[in-house]
């Protein structure tokens, strides 16, 4: 008798611990490592999804966006997926092949990690996907929530695509939440990171007329919403992850232009964007979207930074 209590207690210990787990793909990335960090302070333990690795760490297992995990079963009794990988739109100017990579990186990969998930006796209840305000399209100076249909242009299908993928874990009862996410601004990473010592050099300037509309959130904001949604147990559908107050580009260049105390006056032209970049630089720099959280302030999240001069002020 004492040795089946014994194994019954180490099972439910066992289990107990499962349901602390949270597994994270695109852990190594600028986004993925805050939020790896932010989830384990809040006592969860993570276990990366790995592309590759002949000696895999104890937090880590190896995963494949093309053909999933070998090991799908490792999976069960985790308590959340948050899948957060997928090849960065301005890696390459953006010929066939390139579109057909980041096409496969995003809607490829989630549809065999979720086939994956969905086959498993115990699923993780939680899959939190990031998406992107690319799926709204070129909306100019009209304000965009959730709600607003999708655009009809390479992004827009991608992210579309993208967020159907996860559909059969619904269908199964699994909770889905999708990070429609916009420019995250970390001045040690990304774009942010690229563009300022070229405003610090006073060679920064408005990207052709300066008009259309720039959806952005500060990285901070992106890891406490990702761990919001982890945690809200109603938290499901889109959320667009972005500041209350987007800006134009010409406003996003003056306040960088003011925060680094150097002048901005030396503009892209709107043809000479596309010659340089091809489809890509409407995509990625000339299409307007006037994005607002409204989901997440309904539902009473609290920002850290609402407006772009405070966060520069703060940041630089």
């Amino acid at each position: 008798m004492p040795e089946q209590q014994s194994s019954e207690q180490q099972s439910s210990e066992q289990l107990s611990s499962m349901a602390k787990r949270v597994a994270v793909t695109g852990a190594s990335g600028l986004v993925g490592s805050r939020v790896v960090a932010a989830v384990k302070e809040r006592g969860y333990e993570v276990v990366r999804l790995v592309r590759s690795g002949n000696t895999l760490k104890a937090d880590e297992l190896l995963w494949n966006p093309a053909s999933g995990m070998a090991r799908p079963e490792q999976l069960n009794g985790f308590a959340a997926v948050i899948h957060l990988a997928g090849r960065s739109i301005a890696e390459a100017r953006w010929t066939e092949a390139e579109k057909n990579r980041i096409y496969d990186s995003r809607v490829a990969a989630t549809k065999q990690l979720v086939k994956q998930l969905v086959a498993l006796e115990q699923r993780p209840p939680i899959f939190i996907g990031a998406s992107a305000v690319g799926l709204y399209g070129d909306c100019g100076d009209e304000v965009v929530d959730e709600s607003h249909p999708t655009g009809n242009d390479f992004l827009s299908e991608v992210v579309r695509h993208w967020e159907a993928a996860a559909a059969p874990l619904t269908e199964v009862g699994v909770r889905v939440a999708h990070a429609r996410l916009a420019r995250v601004l970390e001045p040690t990473g990304g774009a942010l990171a690229k563009v300022l010592p070229l405003f610090r050099w006073g060679l920064g300037g408005r990207l052709g007329s300066g008009k259309q509309y720039w959806s952005w959130i500060a990285m901070e904001d992106v890891v406490s919403g990702m761990c919001w949604l982890l945690e809200q147990s109603e938290a499901s559908g889109p959320y667009n992850f972005v500041s209350p107050e987007p800006v134009s580009n010409a406003e996003f260049t003056r306040a960088l232009s003011n925060a680094v105390g150097r002048p901005a006056v030396l503009p892209a032209p709107r043809v000479a964007l596309r010659m340089a970049l091809g489809e890509m630089a409407n995509a990625v720099l000339l299409t307007s979207c006037r994005a607002v959280p409204k989901r997440l302030e309904a539902a009473g999240f609290a920002f850290r930074y609402k407006h772009l001069a405070d966060y520069f002020a703060d940041k630089l």
